[in-house]
């Protein structure tokens, strides 16, 4: 569970942990903006479905339900990426976009919350993305398993636990030096739990107030299913 808005469109990262190895770090700072890979239509509207839905289980910690599910996408422009560049981290490349099948159950959101120390491990999750390298968009496939210890509903640890990536020599190389930066050096750790912790004690509460007490209308739980058709690339001419 990471602040996977895994935190995606200009949130903290609590679902965008699974949206690529890269995209976890970079979604911390994700915003909305102009690229050559261009943003699907509906990307944001489904982000903020899912959204709502994982913030409702967050607020009232009831372990009966349906698990959360949604099928995601987000792009980002280089620029956005660029701004999560360090001395020891560059992105070298051009825009990236990144889609997910998230499944993660109900009981294991809720018991990350409730329990005095609990490990949340999400299952394996692939994501599917397009980063554009030297004007061409490379398929790259990256599957994770994050995992993090929560302590009295706080997270105290994170792990990206990349698990395999294909594609392009370079890009794989950049992602692998990515996720090993922030599992055995830290260098992504703070900014992670901060992600995460704000969006479960203050971005939930202070965004969707009401939905401790109220449930979701059905056609919000429907729609945020079903991904948008994908958009033409420009640089492909539609």
């Amino acid at each position: 569970m990471t602040r996977i808005r895994a935190t995606l469109a200009g949130h903290p990262t609590y679902l965008a942990t699974l949206t690529a190895a890269a995209a976890l770090m970079l979604a911390l700072l994700g915003a909305p903006s102009a690229s050559a890979l261009d943003q699907q239509s509906n990307e944001e509207k489904l982000i903020k479905n899912c959204e709502e839905r994982l913030c409702a289980m967050l607020l009232r910690k009831d372990a009966k339900g349906d698990d959360l599910k949604c099928e995601l996408t987000k792009t980002w422009a280089k620029s956005t990426i660029k701004g999560a560049d360090s001395h020891t981290l560059k992105w070298g490349y051009g825009d990236a976009r990144c889609s997910v099948k998230l499944h993660i159950p109900r009981a294991d959101i809720v018991a990350a919350l409730t329990s005095h120390e609990y490990s949340f491990e999400v299952a394996p999750h692939t994501a599917d993305c397009l980063v554009e390298q030297d004007g061409e968009a490379q398929t790259v496939k990256a599957t994770l398993a994050p995992k993090i210890v929560f302590k009295d509903g706080k997270a105290e640890k994170v792990w990206v636990n990349l698990k395999s990536i294909k594609g392009p020599a370079g890009i794989k190389t950049s992602l692998w030096l990515a996720a090993n930066l922030s599992d055995k050096v830290g260098l992504f750790h703070r900014p992670m739990l901060k992600g995460i912790n704000g969006f479960i004690n203050k971005y939930c509460p202070k965004h969707y107030p009401n939905l401790a007490q109220t449930s979701i209308p059905k056609d919000k739980e429907v729609a945020a299913t079903k991904p948008a058709r994908p958009a033409p690339n420009k640089k492909n001419g539609g």
